[in-house]
């Protein structure tokens, strides 16, 4: 990829979290998928870390080698004409450092945004506020120095920690995290796991920036998101899940019945072949 062209790309998803509309992200998992959702219409395409990393035969929480998800972003990257912001968990390493090696190598196979996690890899407990803002602060300074001015989603994982906090003092320290995060250069705050609807409307009216939600059963419907003012939805790992959903009913239904007719399918060869001519 050009890059002024990458750089045209980061300046239009950039665009896109300007609040004016609501932004709908699907999570793509491997070049097949993003290819489909550039077909349907999205403006712009995520990766979902887990669905990659099942992709190449490893669980979540950075098990799959950067080496090889770098190249799965790549696959994604070149098939299509999108922007892609790429789910790199907490960045794979201990140091500021590692993430912003991690950073530049997101932006040399093509990507334009990010997801940074303020957790430890695995959903593991949260880092100090300082620590996880000093990683975001790096994120920003390698994409500066590397001239493409990407999205960087972050994420405060309060509510993904099962922990004895209260609902007031678990809302208060996202409040204060995510305004560390904004100061340290992220673009847009993450509260992955949060679905109750005050609560969400609370943490946008007290910071002020784009937030993202996660899509799923139960979450309130774009027009009520876009209501509380939340300015971008993402699938996470629901669209790599579904896909495996329907293929493992399939494939139980084909071995119970020894009937083939579970494998009858309104997306054909055919239709795939189609979605690959000009990538």
């Amino acid at each position: 990829m050009d890059m002024q062209g990458q750089i045209n790309k980061a300046q239009a998803l950039r665009k896109m979290h300007d609040r004016s509309a609501i932004l709908l992200l699907p999570n793509a998992w491997d070049a097949g998928s993003a290819r489909l959702f550039a077909q349907r219409g999205f403006a712009a395409i995520a990766t979902t870390s887990a669905g990659v990393a099942w992709s190449l035969g490893y669980a979540d929480g950075e098990q799959a080698p950067l080496a090889e998800v770098l190249a799965a972003i790549a696959r994604i990257t070149r098939v299509t004409g999108l922007p892609v912001t790429a789910d790199i968990e907490t960045g794979y390493g201990e140091a500021p450092a590692d993430v912003a090696a991690t950073v530049r190598a997101v932006i040399a196979v093509g990507a334009v945004g990010i997801n940074l996690e303020d957790g430890r890899p695995g959903h593991g407990p949260l880092r100090p506020i300082e620590e996880a803002a000093a990683r975001i602060r790096a994120a920003r300074e390698a994409a500066d120095a590397a001239g493409v001015p990407i999205v960087i989603n972050a994420r405060v994982d309060n509510w993904m920690q099962h922990d004895a906090a209260a609902p007031a003092e678990r809302l208060a320290d996202a409040v204060q995290r995510a305004q560390a995060y904004l100061a340290a250069g992220a673009d847009c705050i993450y509260p992955i796991g949060l679905d109750d609807r005050a609560t969400l409307a609370a943490l946008v009216q007290a910071i002020d920036a784009p937030v993202n939600v996660a899509a799923g059963p139960g979450v309130p419907d774009l027009a009520e998101l876009a209501r509380l003012g939340v300015a971008r939805v993402s699938t996470a790992t629901r669209l790599a899940t579904l896909a495996l959903a329907a293929v493992d009913q399939a494939a139980g239904a084909m071995l119970e019945s020894g009937r083939f007719d579970s494998l009858a399918a309104g997306f054909t060869y055919a239709d795939v072949q189609r979605m690959f001519v000009h990538a």
